[in-house]
């Protein structure tokens, strides 16, 4: 049953925990007090009374299982993403699980180091493994609880496990920086869909270790376009023409400042020049695209040389 707003999850918690804890105590003493060997003279044998010890304790680890979820039902309901809190029930189901069967393997005698290892190798081999699956775990509870973007809301991730690109042109470093709408943010994954096309699944430890760029929608963002002129045109010509064009360009609002020509670098030919343009439109290469032929139809073909 779903906790409702007014419901603190700290007493659900609490209160759910103590009866379960007061459960397991009774059933410990009861199994305590009449043993295996009082089981036996009344006709029970010993798989009938691990039986229901193994009973008991799946009953514990369900009314754990259970309190916690209605404890995170009324967190993520507060909170308002109650459609994420999958993602935690989830991990704290699965805690509740591993436990629970542990308790089992004890019961019945059977080591569950030696069961899940076997080996030293094995064990090395389980363990890298598992570094990586629950780092990506860990990092996906983590983004779920901060909560710093839901599904619906358009980032652009940048990070260094993909590396930088160094074109041989425009000649300045670019970052891949994947932008789309963020879809779903679950244990493992963070799924994007990217403003190129196709979805993207980014692993959480990537992700929570990632610049995040958030593009609140209406606000303008600058785009960079560099072009090479020859020295026979001049700034001043260059300037004329994005004054010219700079209502056409996508996106453009009043309040955001004006495009603005930035010389970038000097040859003995020809010198580089950066159009710096705000916009609030999500294609960048559309943007670009305005910008040049904003230039190349105001200025002679024969005279630009990028």
């Amino acid at each position: 049953m779903a906790a409702s707003t007014s419901s603190r999850p700290l007493s659900i918690l609490l209160r759910d925990l103590l009866l379960s804890t007061l459960l397991a105590v009774v059933l410990y003493a009861l199994f305590l007090e009449f043993n295996e060997h009082y089981f036996q003279s009344k006709g029970f044998n010993y798989p009938e009374f691990l039986a229901l010890e193994a009973g008991a304790v799946l009953l514990v680890a369900w009314l754990v299982a259970r309190s916690m979820t209605r404890a995170t039902d009324a967190v993520m309901e507060r909170r308002g993403i109650s459609t994420r809190s999958h993602a935690v029930r989830l991990f704290t189901n699965l805690v509740v699980a591993i436990v629970a069967v542990l308790v089992l393997f004890s019961l019945a005698g059977v080591s569950a180091e030696s069961l899940f290892l076997g080996s030293a190798f094995a064990g090395i081999v389980i363990g890298l493994a598992a570094q990586t699956v629950l780092a990506n775990v860990f990092a996906g509870l983590l983004i779920v609880l901060a909560d710093p973007y839901r599904p619906g809301d358009r980032v652009a991730f940048i990070t260094s496990s993909y590396g930088a690109l160094a074109p041989s042109y425009p000649h300045e470093m670019m970052y891949p920086g994947y932008s789309g709408v963020v879809r779903d943010v679950g244990l493992i994954y963070t799924v994007i869909e990217l403003d190129a096309g196709g979805l993207a699944k980014f692993p959480n430890g990537i992700v929570l270790n990632a610049l995040s760029l958030h593009q609140v929608p209406g606000s303008p963002r600058a785009v960079r376009v560099r072009m090479t002129f020859p020295q026979s045109v001049t700034v001043g010509t260059v300037e004329e023409a994005l004054r010219a064009a700079a209502s056409g360009f996508p996106g453009t609002s009043p309040t955001a400042p004006v495009p603005r020509l930035e010389v970038a670098d000097i040859s003995e030919t020809t010198w580089d020049g950066a159009v710096v343009v705000w916009t609030t439109a999500t294609d960048e290469g559309r943007v670009r695209d305005n910008v040049l032929r904003a230039v190349l139809d105001r200025l002679p073909a024969s005279r630009a040389a990028g």
